[in-house]
């Protein structure tokens, strides 16, 4: 049996290191870093310094270049480092070359979005869900990093004839890996069965990227107490309520957010969490409007809603924390004239892109929630009167 532990300590400090390519920014790279940052203060530790290289493709022995090792190694030397967090996903033979020259703990973006996932999972969904993406994130590595499994009852039976050391631990992730699928497949079933038992609802799910207000418009919509805080991925397990508005009844569900480059096995695994995105009639797509490159954390969303086959159906896009975007785009001394000249550019762009399915808010004011209550109201009534033309409830 493989004892999986948590890479991140509480106040660990650690340091960044990200490639500049060539098709990227000094200020791309810093919102990357800046992200990454806020990734690492969620799982409990503290990013104390940032190294960036710019190379045309990363060096496939140790990811950045000699000199720039070296300089990192220098850095860490006489300080309390440790760990080392790379922005892209590493392969285990670069993870071991690292760490021969670091001498510290290094990990990727990657193993730490699935540390948090790992300590955010309560259910036994979401706990399983997170450790098969576990296993299959480090079955391609074991080659490279993957020193010799603990196992219990090992010793005779453990290794098949001819076997080397690395095979038997390769075949006992693999089988780890198999069992984990049965027992999501049977939390899937139980899953399935309970959506199915929800009646003839509208469902509406709230998606976007993480840390957008998701959770937050959920309590104010549904009046529940849905977890929420200034944390990345601050819940992973979907949550339903019912709601009505004006004896209209609907299904509202909050969705674990998304995120650049989400693990591709994370993406896999939480596949039945996504579900609820899928099976969904209407999405509340989330923006965080204050987010200096929110447009490209709406094209994450998108792409994803793409990967999961749930881009197509009828969307609602919530610009949301508009109070942050005004204080951090105008200042003080702007003429109210002006400011609301380009508000309405905003606004006029946006409802243009959407074709009028926007809607623009400040969750933590309550600022246009009424706006957005009679938005979704009438996407369920028209959906509504399509799909059960003889519930007479869907028209008082």
């Amino acid at each position: 049996m493989i004892e999986k532990k948590s890479n991140i300590q509480q106040e660990v400090r650690a340091i960044l290191v990200g490639l500049i390519l060539k098709d990227q920014t000094d200020e791309q790279m810093k919102e990357y870093l800046d992200e990454l940052a806020f990734l690492v203060e969620t799982a409990g530790a503290i990013a104390v310094k940032r190294f960036t290289q710019k190379l045309t493709h990363a060096d496939s022995k140790t990811f950045v270049g000699k000199g720039k090792l070296e300089e990192i190694k220098n850095y860490i030397t006489e300080r309390n480092i440790g760990l080392v967090i790379f922005d892209d996903e590493l392969t285990g033979s670069q993870i071991t070359n690292i760490e021969k020259v670091l001498d510290t703990t290094t990990i990727d973006r990657s193993d730490l979005i699935l540390d948090i996932f790992a300590r955010r999972a309560k259910t036994a969904q979401a706990k399983t869900q997170v450790e098969l993406a576990q296993y299959q994130y480090l079955l391609p590595r074991l080659k490279g990093m993957w020193k010799h499994l603990e196992r219990q009852g090992g010793g005779i039976g453990t290794r098949g004839p001819g076997e080397t050391e690395i095979e038997t631990d390769r075949r006992i992730v693999k089988d780890k890996i198999s069992l984990l699928r049965k027992r999501l497949s049977e939390i899937d079933r139980q899953s399935f069965t309970q959506r199915k038992d929800r009646g003839e609802f509208i469902r509406v799910a709230l998606v976007g990227y993480t840390n957008v207000g998701k959770s937050t418009i959920m309590n104010l919509l549904s009046k529940s107490d849905v977890f929420a805080e200034n944390k990345l991925f601050a819940t992973l397990d979907t949550t339903t309520r019912k709601v009505v508005f004006e004896n209209t009844p609907f299904l509202l569900s909050d969705t674990v957010g998304f995120i650049r480059k989400l693990p591709h096995h994370l993406v896999e695994s939480f596949k039945s969490t996504l579900d609820e995105v899928r099976e969904a009639d209407i999405l509340i797509h989330v923006v965080d409007t204050s987010h200096p490159r929110y447009e490209e954390q709406l094209g994450v969303v998108n792409n994803t809603l793409q990967d999961i086959g749930a881009f197509e159906k009828p969307v609602i896009t919530v610009f949301n924390k508009m109070d942050l975007y005004e204080k951090n785009t105008f200042d003080p001394w702007l003429e109210e004239g002006v400011k609301e000249d380009l508000l309405r550019e905003l606004k006029e762009r946006w409802e243009s892109e959407t074709r009028g399915n926007c809607v623009f808010i400040a969750a933590i004011e309550k600022r246009n929630m009424e706006e957005l209550r009679n938005t979704i109201l009438g996407k369920v009534k028209e959906l509504s009167r399509i799909r059960y033309p003889y519930k007479d409830i869907y028209f008082q």
